[in-house]
């Protein structure tokens, strides 16, 4: 070979070295299970600040841990964030996920920081919110039907076919409930009061998301989820009210990851240092998501719903966030409760 033909052979070299180096260091791969316009506006606003471009898709958090199961021999995606925290405890027990220790631990609130110490650093806690009942205001009047304020309302006959709720195996949303009733009324009572429950139900949902819409649309009059997807309708005028439950309720701590065996490592902890910073928090009120940012640096969009006034369980985010325990009150759930006509 000529010595020309080895100069230009070792630029072609060169410059594809360069352009799969520049594509690596340009590129993260991540899920996002909160809102979808939270998960949408974040990767946006990364893209545009950093020039790193974003692959993400959105998956409910049963769905994105079974990603990940699946993926474990060859990961294909660096972080997942956003979505119900027990998904994220399962996959951390799994070792499926790489510990991450942020710098900035002076800036997060103690709940967000007790997830760091409880998992060794597999998992952050990302925002807070409880669960709650929303409902369409104009349904009920026209069904005549009294506003519920209580988990007692909600198994009473004149609901029948007027709730909807999401599927525990698919939604975290739903665990969160299912866990949280073991938790607040013993095991045993908790599963009698779903079988009642179940009666009353009009669909069980892919996702926890979805309830918010489907009340402020009409679509069903009564919905079981975190609170401020139903107060994000009520704030563009949708005729939605909401109420936690008078006898207790639980609530979420979501998560943020990193994956093990992530294929943009660096890419992936910018990506991540910039969801948990006040711009990346930020994004949750302009995207209309209402939880409770971790990051307690910046001034709180005023339509977040605190904790203050409600009455919440002492969740044990370890006990009910292992496999093995999510395991039994699925399969126990899907055996007692989803196998019952409704």
């Amino acid at each position: 070979m000529s010595t020309m033909k080895k100069i230009a052979v070792a630029a072609l070299f060169s410059w594809a070295a360069g352009v799969f180096a520049q594509t690596d260091r340009g590129v993260v791969n991540a899920i996002c299970s909160t809102d979808l316009s939270w998960c949408e506006l974040a990767a946006q606003g990364f893209t545009r600040s950093t020039g790193i471009k974003v692959l993400q898709s959105h998956k409910a958090t049963g769905e994105a841990g079974a990603q990940l199961r699946a993926e474990a021999a060859n990961p294909k995606t660096d972080i997942w964030w956003g979505g119900t925290g027990d998904p994220f405890l399962q996959a951390a027990e799994q070792g499926l996920l790489e510990p991450y220790r942020p710098e900035y631990m002076n800036d997060l609130h103690s709940w967000s920081v007790r997830q760091y110490a409880m998992t060794q650093n597999l998992v952050g806690g990302f925002y807070t919110s409880a669960i709650g009942f929303g409902w369409n205001t104009e349904l009920l009047k026209k069904k005549k039907l009294a506003e519920p304020k209580c988990w007692a309302d909600m198994i009473k006959p004149e609901y029948k076919g007027d709730i909807e709720i999401s599927h525990p195996a698919s939604s975290g949303t739903a665990y969160t409930i299912l866990a949280g009733l073991v938790q607040m009324m013993g095991e045993e009572a908790a599963f009698d009061y779903m079988k009642k429950l179940h009666k009353n139900i009009s669909s069980y949902t892919r996702s926890g998301q979805a309830q918010a819409p489907n009340v402020a649309k009409g679509e069903v009059a009564i919905g079981i989820s975190f609170i401020f997807g139903f107060d994000s309708w009520r704030y563009q005028n949708f005729p939605v009210k909401t109420m936690a439950p008078c006898e207790g309720t639980s609530y979420e701590v979501g998560g943020i990851a990193m994956v093990k065996g992530q294929r943009n490592k660096e890419n992936a902890k910018r990506y991540y240092d910039w969801l948990m910073s006040p711009a990346g928090q930020a994004i949750g009120g302009r995207a209309n998501s209402l939880q409770v940012p971790a990051n307690k640096t910046f001034k709180l969009d005023p339509r977040i719903p605190l904790l203050d006034n409600v009455r919440l369980i002492k969740y044990d985010f370890e006990k009910y966030g292992k496999a093995a325990e999510r395991k039994r009150l699925l399969e126990r759930w899907r055996k007692e409760v989803e196998s019952l006509p409704r």
